[in-house]
């Protein structure tokens, strides 16, 4: 279902007044977003237009701004006549506030990329890309400030940028995408504001031709970001925002879960409209009494008791190609979750190598199965781990069709189940021509218990998979060999007892316990000791040094002899990262 409005009292029936698409404006700093949102706009709302006082005084913006253009509805939409809206979320290019970019790009139908046509594409304007391509379907590059080119060599060298921003977008979502020249404010910041643009009207035909029906939803639990929260006297405090899912109406309940208030809707405005309803990608205002503003910069609102706080979450995941370097394990990591960030500490991990080639869950996480740790997330230039080595032998690189992560808030985080997960290391020097995002995911399973390390976790069946390696010293028996060098001497050899292991010979056999005080013990091969491993043995024996040398000569002549040709021993086990008595489990 479109986010199409009902047409108003009095109306024909089936006439629809309004469809809203939200369109992100995204770039680098200083590419003329705020200017371009303006040239645009026909009705202004929360912080529009950098109308905050920090922004004014620092002249960049500073937070999520949100404007509407208001325009008849294209005839390929098949909706007939009514009313195409455009809210504008126009968002801030500087690199310390890449938490309000990601937060806003996850309420975009639509992206304006915003390039200064004199410069190309920077850094800021590279991670808007990226974030567009985790967060929306489509995008228009937009070349501005081309009042700035000299009018004899405009033509050429905005040619000259289309041909270079399409061999960017080559292999990106949004290749073959329109890229559209205009002037914003030609003149610059200091222009007067009558100041005619250049080129927004065929930007406005393109941003109409684009325009698609959104995927939208009223049922399930109402859920809205909220990005703004202010007061107004005699009426109560609003609450700004996008509707992320459901509906909601005048006299409907809604929780803030972080403060675990409730409040009543009171009033409903959209760009100054009285409303009564809004749905999924409506952008709206609520009205409710007797609550400070203060406590509510941004966050999430919703139906009551509907979403959960969690202090850890298993993820679904893929690495973002433009980050630099391994994603290792035990990492720590900005988590970003709709409007919030927090610090969070991860754990990669793939499912066991005979399933890499399963097709992936999309939505959901199957506690029956087995998972196999690793120490990093697994890439065509990740390093084979021990756990992998059996799988390279090939020499060619398997990689799993999915794989997942443990995330460890420092912090509890509330979120809806299915929400986008951002990983990014924004502690990066923000001057370093480097993506600070490393990785994308999907929140499919969130912990509430405070104590999930106990409660939850062991339910977690992660495994790291053991590889020991000692040598047979001689020979005991027809069924029983002696070995070494598996075990150091301290280690508790009844806690193997009855594990299978291989010789490098072929028989395998079963440990039966410690023997001697220097780490040694028995194998007991069910099979019987073969001809030629007793051949070998006896021949290794022979050539021992015989007693009256020292005891360090004897122990010298005897590695000489065994480094000849050792019979190895080989233990393989399984431990699950998660079992407090750390049993280890042989398939």
């Amino acid at each position: 279902m479109a986010s199409v409005s009902p047409a108003p009292p009095g109306s024909e029936p089936g006439v629809l007044r309004r469809l809203n698409v939200n369109v992100g404006v995204l770039g680098h700093i200083d590419s003329g977003k705020t200017a371009l949102a303006r040239a645009l706009s026909t009705v202004g709302s929360t912080a529009a237009f950098d109308r905050a006082p920090q922004s004014r005084a620092r002249g960049i913006t500073l937070d999520l701004g949100f404007s509407c253009l208001c325009t008849e509805l294209p005839p390929h939409l098949g909706l007939g006549s009514g009313q195409l809206q455009l809210t504008l979320v126009d968002c801030p290019g500087h690199a310390s506030l890449i938490r309000t970019i990601i937060g806003g790009a996850q309420i975009i139908d639509l992206m304006m990329l915003v390039i200064d046509v004199t410069k190309g594409m920077q850094t800021q304007s590279a991670e808007c890309l990226v974030i567009g391509q985790i967060a929306c379907q489509r995008m228009i590059v937009v070349l501005n400030k081309i009042d700035l080119l000299p009018e004899e060599k405009r033509q050429a060298a905005v040619e000259k940028m289309t041909k270079k921003m399409q061999k960017t977008l080559e292999n990106t979502r949004f290749h073959g995408c329109p890229v559209v020249a205009v002037a914003a404010k030609p003149g610059g910041p200091e222009a007067p504001e009558t100041v005619t643009p250049i080129g927004v009207s065929e930007l406005i035909e393109v941003l109409k031709s684009e325009a698609y029906l959104p995927k939208r939803d009223s049922s399930g639990s109402f859920l809205m970001a909220i990005d703004h929260c202010f007061s107004i006297k005699g009426q109560g405090t609003v609450m700004t925002g996008t509707i992320l899912s459901g509906c909601v109406s005048i006299g409907d309940n809604v929780e803030i879960p972080a403060l675990k208030v409730t409040k009543k809707v009171k009033s409903m405005q959209m760009f100054h409209t009285p409303v009564t309803y809004a749905m999924q990608g409506d952008r709206v205002g609520i009205c409710v009494t007797q609550f400070d503003p203060k406590l509510l910069e941004r966050g999430l609102i919703c139906t009551p008791e509907s979403l959960q706080t969690v202090h850890a979450a298993i993820i679904s995941l893929s690495k973002i190609s433009y980050f630099r370097g391994a994603l290792q394990t035990k990492a720590k990591f900005h988590i970003t979750v709709g409007h919030e960030t927090v610090m969070g500490r991860v754990m990669f991990f793939s499912p066991a190598p005979d399933d890499f080639n399963k097709e992936p869950l999309e939505n959901g996480f199957d506690f029956t199965k087995e998972y196999l740790y690793q120490e990093e997330y697994l890439s065509k230039d990740s390093k084979p781990s021990e756990e992998n080595k059996e799988n390279d032998q090939t020499g060619e690189r398997q990689l799993p069709k999915q794989q997942w992560a443990l995330l460890e808030f420092e912090k509890p985080v509330t979120c809806p189940k299915l929400c986008l997960v951002i990983g990014s290391k924004l502690d990066t020097d923000i001057h370093a021509n480097t993506c600070r995002l490393a990785f994308h995911g999907v929140l499919l399973e969130g912990m509430e218990d405070k104590n999930y390390t106990e409660m939850c976790l062991p339910k977690l069946k992660v495994y790291k998979l053991k590889h020991k390696e000692g040598q047979v010293e001689r020979l005991c028996d027809d069924y029983s060999v002696i070995g070494r060098s598996l075990f150091k001497k301290e280690t508790n050899i009844q806690l193997f007892v009855g594990l299978k292991v291989k010789l490098s010979t072929g028989e395998e056999g079963v440990i039966e316990g410690g023997f001697g005080q220097s780490g040694k013990f028995k194998i007991h091969i069910s099979d019987g000791v073969r001809p030629e491993t007793k051949a070998l043995l006896t021949a290794t024996s022979k050539k021992k040094p015989k007693a009256g040398k020292g005891d360090a000569a004897k122990e010298d002549e005897s590695n000489k002899v065994d480094s000849v040709q050792p019979i190895r021993i080989t233990l393989l086990f399984k431990r699950y990262i998660f079992d407090a008595q750390k049993k280890m489990i042989q398939s």
